[in-house]
C-alpha cells in the first residue's frame, strides 16, 4: 500500500536502490521480499535501503535475493554508490557503512569502472561433519 522510488542498477546482477531515512527501524524481513518478488523484477532483485549521511558517506542495509538480509554485499555497495552519484546525492567516491563494516567505492569517470575496497573479516566459523 506504499509507493517507493527506486533507482535500478545492474552490477552484473539486479539491484533496486531505495533512498530513505530511518533504515535501522525497517522491518526488513517483511519489506525485503516485497521488493525481491515484485512483478517488475521477474528474476527477482537485491534491494539496498540507503540513508545518505554526507556527500562522501552513506549507510546501507541490504536484502539479497534468495538469502534475506545480509551483513554486507559488495555488488550492493557498488550499486548504492553509483545510484547515489546518479541522483546527485554524493560524488563518485563514497564510504558505504554496512552492518558488517565499511566499504569504500570509487566510480571512475574516465573508464566507467567501479572499484570497491575494504577489509575481509571473519563473521563466524564452525565445523561441518560429513
Amino acid at each position: 500500500g506504499r509507493t517507493y522510488a527506486v533507482t535500478a542498477v545492474s552490477m552484473g546482477n539486479p539491484h533496486a536502490v531505495v533512498f530513505m531515512q530511518g533504515i535501522d527501524e525497517l522491518d526488513l524481513p517483511a519489506l525485503g521480499p516485497l521488493f525481491e518478488h515484485h512483478p517488475l523484477f521477474p528474476r527477482r532483485t537485491n534491494t539496498e535501503f540507503v540513508e545518505v549521511l554526507s556527500s562522501t558517506s552513506i549507510r546501507m542495509r541490504v536484502w539479497e535475493r534468495g538469502a534475506g538480509e545480509t551483513l554486507a554485499c559488495g555488488t550492493g555497495a557498488c550499486a548504492a554508490a553509483v545510484a547515489c552519484a546518479l541522483n546527485g546525492y554524493t560524488g563518485r567516491s563514497v564510504d558505504v557503512e554496512l552492518k558488517g563494516g565499511v566499504l569504500h567505492v570509487d566510480w571512475d569517470e574516465a573508464s566507467g569502472h567501479v572499484y570497491m575496497s575494504g577489509a575481509a573479516v571473519t563473521v563466524f566459523d564452525g565445523v561441518y561433519y560429513l
